[in-house]
């Protein structure tokens, strides 16, 4: 695949601002405030924009992550090291995963968002949990075994048709790895037209990028418009605390393992800024999937890492989601007065592991996993999930955040771990001596 850039030096001219793709999105992102505020019917029309947006990303994202994965397999000519490459980020996921679950389980008890509200669970309605009792009880039914052999796709078409990555990528994987053990001139052939198909991809990913302002409005709009400044009021503390516990594990975790790394992370955020203001818009970190890969390997890590590492951290990495997972039963616990035990502490703790491995891709995926890590948990009653819907969105945004950095330091770490990291290039970037466009094609 190719990786040309852009390099720019003292003489280059750059282009002007409003030409930037981070400036036309906050500046969109301040229009959707100001139209939710000031006209909020008609701003609660404009999710329509947000939703095309999501859709026309959905529609290619799916196809990138198999030709990446293909290629990057096809190409790296050792499988053992794509095997290793494999191991080396599970390994880094289940530990990050389990700090980031502790980071939330002693938040929660430093401040206890949830005391003092001395809810009474009769009052609540059950009503509005029907739909994620129903998803959760099909996800912990079947356990750890069931959700195993989902990977498994029924058909590639039909992974690829309902875009579920981990299942992609499963296919990816077995395809890539035939496909280099085929080799020859056949195996040449075939990797040599994903390749050019991949160039495509990400040519028309470029041109739907363009209009991610206006998904930006009108994902911000229809938030502000339909739940209002004043929305927050009840549970103000639980979400402070949520996004200063992600600031706390960005900066303070993941900043510590990108100085192992040899890299800034403040640097690396800014590098990132506008892909990280299009997730935190539109609460999805699915919208700007294909550009991080493309972002990452122009940093310098190899294509076939960020092949791996991307796609499987979205459902095996997600650390924003882990803490938000442990600091919301814990509030509900403590919102409800019940009592925790130590046991059920870990109880907590062993079940999230498993739990929040599935979360990607389930319909309202953090309501439907708490429901699941709840079920496990008798002691707390999950009624209590009614407390957070209100909110959901707005904890989801830095959610989606915190867990699209995650799985972008995860990339750069295990590809410095590997070898896989050109780290002159990724400092000369980092430090905009070498611009990069991924619109570019």
């Amino acid at each position: 695949m190719s990786t040309a850039t852009v390099t720019a030096t003292a003489e280059i001219v750059r282009k002007p601002l409003y030409h930037s793709l981070f400036v036309q999105v906050v500046v969109a992102l301040l229009l959707g405030i100001l139209l939710g505020v000031v006209v909020p019917e008609f701003a609660i029309g404009l999710k329509v924009f947000s939703d095309a947006f999501l859709k026309l990303i959905s529609m290619i994202v799916a196809p990138i992550v198999f030709c990446v994965v293909v290629h990057g397999i096809a190409g790296a000519g050792d499988l053992k090291k794509v095997g290793r490459v494999g191991v080396k980020a599970l390994v880094y996921f289940e530990v990050m995963t389990t700090v980031a679950l502790v980071v939330g389980l002693l938040l929660a008890y430093l401040f206890g968002p949830g005391h003092g509200m001395n809810i009474d669970t009769s009052t609540l309605d059950a009503k509005a949990l029907n739909t994620y009792a129903d998803n959760a009880h099909k996800l912990q039914g079947g356990g750890i075994g069931s959700f195993l052999v989902n990977i498994i796709p029924t058909t590639s078409f039909d992974a690829l048709a309902r875009n579920d990555v981990l299942q992609v990528l499963f296919f990816a994987i077995i395809f890539g790895t035939s496909l280099a053990l085929v080799g020859g001139e056949k195996g040449e052939k075939i990797t040599g037209f994903i390749e050019a198909v991949s160039t495509v991809l990400f040519r028309a990913m470029g041109l739907i990028v363009r209009i991610a302002p206006l998904g930006v409005l009108g994902a911000v709009a229809y938030t502000v418009g339909k739940y209002g400044v004043g929305s927050l009021k009840q549970l103000v503390s639980l979400v402070a605390l949520f996004y200063v516990a992600v600031a706390i594990f960005v900066f303070g975790v993941l900043g510590t393992v990108m100085a192992l790394a040899g890299l800034n992370i403040v640097k690396f955020l800014n590098y990132l800024r506008e892909e990280l203001t299009i997730v935190l818009a539109t609460a999805s970190s699915d919208a700007v999937l294909p550009q991080i890969m493309r972002k990452l390997e122009r940093l310098g890590v190899k294509d076939s890492v960020v092949g791996l590492v991307i796609p499987t951290g979205y459902s095996f990495n997600l650390d924003a989601f882990s803490i938000y997972l442990t600091l919301a039963v814990v509030f509900i616990a403590q919102a409800t007065n019940t009592p925790l035990s130590f046991g059920d502490l870990m109880l907590v703790l062993g079940v999230s592991l498993v739990t929040s491995k599935g979360a990607h891709g389930v319909p309202g995926s953090a309501i439907v996993i708490l429901a699941a890590t709840l079920n496990a948990v008798p002691s707390i009653p999950a009624i209590g999930l009614v407390l957070v819907l209100s909110i959901d969105w707005f904890i989801g945004m830095a959610r989606a955040l915190g867990n699209l950095i995650g799985n972008c330091v995860a990339t750069v770490v295990i590809g410095a771990w590997e070898g896989d990291l050109d780290r002159v290039k990724a400092k000369r970037v980092l430090d905009g001596e070498e611009l990069v466009d991924v619109t570019a094609g």
